[in-house]
């Protein structure tokens, strides 16, 4: 079937199966900074906005999404890499798998979170999964990336 979306800011038919999950569609599309770790809505690492909020892509068919507004970490390019830099500076970009997905979630939480406390954050990044860096670098940079208040 042929659906119409809106994808980083650019209107695109894809074709999808019936049966097609949004995370398969969008890397088949080239967009492969998506990741899929789990495929149970564990992990995080197939974060994507949909229509601004942060989604996890495979867990909602491709079908459902017609008409939409798609972001994916392709789309936020500056932004991520400025958060990117913060990350790898505090010891928490290791193997970088799961970074994507995290850097979505961390952008959108930005934009939806008014100098939230440690504990909105963490509330916030439940879900998303690392495997190599434990999480106390990671939560470093996000304070970092709000603007420090919270160190």
């Amino acid at each position: 079937m042929e659906i119409g979306v809106i994808i980083n800011n650019e209107e695109v038919t894809l074709q999808v199966s019936a049966d097609e999950f949004l995370a398969d569609t969008l890397r088949t599309y080239g967009m492969l900074g998506i990741r899929k770790g789990c495929d149970t809505t564990s992990c995080g690492l197939c974060t994507v906005w949909l229509d601004g909020k942060p989604t996890l892509s495979c867990s909602i068919l491709s079908a459902r999404v017609q008409g939409r507004k798609i972001t994916t970490i392709e789309g936020v390019e500056k932004e991520a890499a400025e958060f990117a830099h913060i990350l790898a500076a505090e010891g928490a970009d290791q193997c970088g798998f799961c970074s994507p997905g995290f850097i979505m979630t961390v952008l959108a939480m930005k934009s939806e979170l008014k100098n939230p406390t440690e504990e909105e954050i963490v509330h916030y990044l439940t879900g998303n999964l690392c495997r190599c860096t434990g999480y106390a670098g990671q939560l470093r940079a996000v304070k970092k990336y709000l603007g420090g208040s919270l160190l």
